[in-house]
This record gives C-alpha cells, structure tokens and sequence, in this order.
C-alpha cells in the first residue's frame, strides 16, 4: 500500500495556478494575434478597395493620370497605370509575395483614360513589423504578469492556508501532552470550517476514548483487587479446614470441617463462575432465541426457595408468557433476582414474581434501595449494607442486567409501593 504523497500545499496550489495562468495567457495571446493579423488584412483590403473606388471616381472628373497616380498612392501603397496608348506611369509592378499584395482594375471615363490598366500594390512589412511587435509586447506582459502573480500567490495561499498551519500546530501540542485544545472554526459551511470541525470532532472523540480507557483500566484494576480480595475469603477457609482436617486426631469426627469445606469451596465455585459470566457479557456473550414461557421459569424458582429458604414466600402472578430467548440466561436473571431478595429480608419475608407482556418483576419486602444508590447497585462488586444481607458477591445483579440487555431488554431497580425494592425486567421480545 503505497503512502500518502506529502508534496508542499502551498507549491503544488502555486504551482497549479501559475500553470492554468500561463495556459490562460498563451490562449489570449494566440486569439490576439490572430485577431490582429485578420484586423490589419481586413484594414488592407479595404484601403485597396477604397483608392480604386477614389481612381474610378477620379478617372471619370477626367483628372490627369499623373494626378491620379500621386492620389493613389499612400504610406504602404504603390500605384502604377498603363494608359490606352500604351504609356506605362508609376513604379514597375512587383510581383505579388507574401509580404505584397495587388489589386488591379480597368478605369472608365474620358477616352484618353478609359480602359487604362490600374495596379495598386500595398507592402504589408509594416503590418507584419506591428505584428511582430505586438508578439514581444504579449510575452513581456505575460512573463511579468507570471511573475508578479507567483509572489502574490505565494501570500495569498500563505494567508488562505494559515488555518492549516493552526490544525498543525494544534496537533503537535496535542502529541506534545497539551489537552483541551481545539480549533472552534467558526462557519462550518466552508472546506476549511467543515475540516476544522471534522478535526475539532476528532479530538473529542480521541479524548473521550482516552478517557475511557483511563476508566475502564482503573475499574478493570478495582475489580481485580476485589475479585482477589473475594476469593481470597472462601480460599482461606478452605485452607483453614484443610489443615485443621490433617491435624485431628483419629478419633475425632471431621463432619463439621468436611462440610465447611464444601461450602467454603461452592463459594469459591460459585464466584469464579459469575466472574466467568462478566467475562462473556464483557466478550459480547450470544444468547440464543428460543421460545420461553417466563411462568414456567417463576414456578421453577418458586419451588426452588422453597427448598432452600423455608421461611419466604412466593407469590406469582400475571399471565403465562412466551417470549424469545435464552432459557439457562432468563432462569438465571429470575434465580439471581430473588437470591437478591432472599439476602435482602434476611431470609424472611415475601418475594412477588409477576409476569408482564415484556418480562417479569421481582418484588421483596426488605428495607428497599435508597434512590441514589439503585443505580449504583449495578456496579460490579457493590454491596449495600442496609439493603442486602450477608452472603452476596456483590456480581448478581451486574450479571442479571449483562443477559438482560444481551436479550435486548433492560434491567432496573424501583422502590416498591409497599416499601423494599421492585426489580422491573423489560424489554423482552414476545414470541
């Protein structure tokens, strides 16, 4: 691919108009001497026709031949005539050349004129003479007008690029580490207004993507430190039971150690697993689009908190809809709402599924989500202290809105008409 030719702007517009300048010239010069030359032929001609309409004239006032020939004859014309009684007057005639042009005619009048041969002979040395001069002029001026306009271009696309040397200027500040910067042109209908602001919309663009990459970098840092932070937790107890298991004694029962073992690593499994999840939503995750009836989904985690959290209840209501999606992603939005509202009553409490057209809501009777932070509770690794218990990652409810815009829905927060917090699910495609 070869590279962008970075021949000098200011040379090749002066080189341009010198060359379209000089093509102009030659053009005006090539119609003006052409224009002359046929002018000064038509001048000839016509004085030629002139003095043999005076000879005719003169001829027929009976005017003596030599008185004739003196009239006939000017600055450039010659004249001689050939009387009846073969008496020849005037110059010898010349032959006709390049340079020479004749006219001859028979004169009519009184009968020692009448049938005198008349030869009028005009040198158009002079006509060329002028010709030639007016060529030299034509070149002089055209050279001198070449000249005088290569300095004024020269200062005039200075002047007319000194925009551009503002957008170099500008970007070399802005390599140099200056920021903020910008050009603010200010008519945008103009080549050099429409660049500027292309140039000015490029900038804010370059800045706004550094910008979020400086973010994106420190919430990438964060989330590291509190992803290690997370699983250093369980990891620990683990290793703590572990060891604790090798040092007992023969007789002693390891039941509890086992068992905190194995929650202590289902908790690791389940972090490292949502951690997974962020990853793929982070990817741009696919999500199939099959058709799901969203009822059978709530009853499905309906009957599973009944299990795991006897003492809430679970209410379903709304009509049995099917939408288009994926059924593991929409079960675990539903699973990881109501664990969120499960940690939010402290396992106590009523948790109200309700089907709508586009999706679902979960409903809990906790202590609610305070208005500035329900946004907030969206960020990765964000736990809430006064609106969920213990136990949760703070990766739930980031993942749950991950699938659900994958779905092409949405997912937010809401504060419930009887008090604790409403989780609204919309957006979903009917089937």
């Amino acid at each position: 691919m070869s590279g962008l030719r970075t021949v000098s702007l200011r040379r090749r517009v002066t080189v341009t108009v010198l060359v379209v300048l000089a093509v102009v010239l030659v053009a005006v010069g090539f119609v003006v001497d052409t224009v002359f030359r046929a002018q000064a032929e038509k001048d000839v001609n016509g004085l030629l026709t002139a003095r043999v309409q005076l000879a005719q004239q003169l001829a027929k006032q009976n005017a003596a031949p030599q008185n004739l020939l003196r009239r006939m004859e000017t600055r450039g014309v010659q004249a001689s005539l050939a009387l009846p009684d073969g008496t020849f007057l005037g110059a010898a005639d010349l032959p006709p050349t390049e340079r020479i042009r004749q006219v001859r005619a028979t004169l009519t009048g009184p009968p020692r004129i009448n049938g005198a041969k008349l030869t009028l002979t005009a040198d158009e040395t002079l006509v060329a003479a002028a010709e030639q001069s007016l060529r030299w002029v034509l070149v002089a001026t055209g050279l001198a007008a070449l000249l005088v306009a290569a300095v004024a271009l020269l200062l005039a696309v200075r002047f007319a690029l000194a925009p551009l040397d503002a957008m170099t200027r500008l970007a070399r500040s802005i390599v140099s580490g200056g920021r903020g910067g910008r050009l603010a042109p200010e008519r945008t209908t103009t080549e050099l207004g429409r660049a500027a602001a292309a140039f000015d919309s490029a900038l804010d663009a370059l800045e706004g993507a550094e910008r979020a990459a400086r973010a994106s970098e420190a919430r990438t840092r964060r989330f590291v430190a509190d992803a290690a932070h997370e699983l250093r937790t369980p990891l620990a107890g683990v290793q703590a039971a572990a060891e604790a298991l090798l040092q007992l004694p023969p007789d002693a029962d390891p039941t509890r150690l086992q068992l905190l073992v194995v929650r202590e690593s289902q908790r690791a499994g389940k972090l490292v697993a949502d951690l997974l999840d962020l990853a793929r939503l982070d990817a741009g995750v696919e999500v199939e689009h099959a058709p799901v009836a969203l009822l059978a989904l709530a009853q499905a985690q309906s009957e599973r908190l009944g299990l795991t959290s006897p003492e809430v209840t679970v209410e379903i209501t709304g009509p049995d809809v099917v939408v288009l999606g994926d059924s593991a992603r929409l079960t675990q939005i539903l699973a990881n709402l109501t664990d969120n509202a499960v940690r939010a009553m402290n396992g106590k409490g009523t948790v109200t599924i309700e089907i709508t057209p586009d999706g679902a809501t979960v409903t809990d009777t906790g202590p609610g989500v305070p208005g500035a932070d329900r946004e907030r509770i969206f960020d990765r690794l964000v736990r809430l202290d006064e609106a969920r218990g213990p136990g949760g990652s703070g990766l739930g409810l980031p993942i749950a809105r991950g699938f659900a815009r994958a779905h092409g829905g949405d997912l937010w927060c809401e504060a419930a008409p009887g008090g604790g917090a409403r989780f609204r699910l919309a957006g979903l495609t009917p089937a």
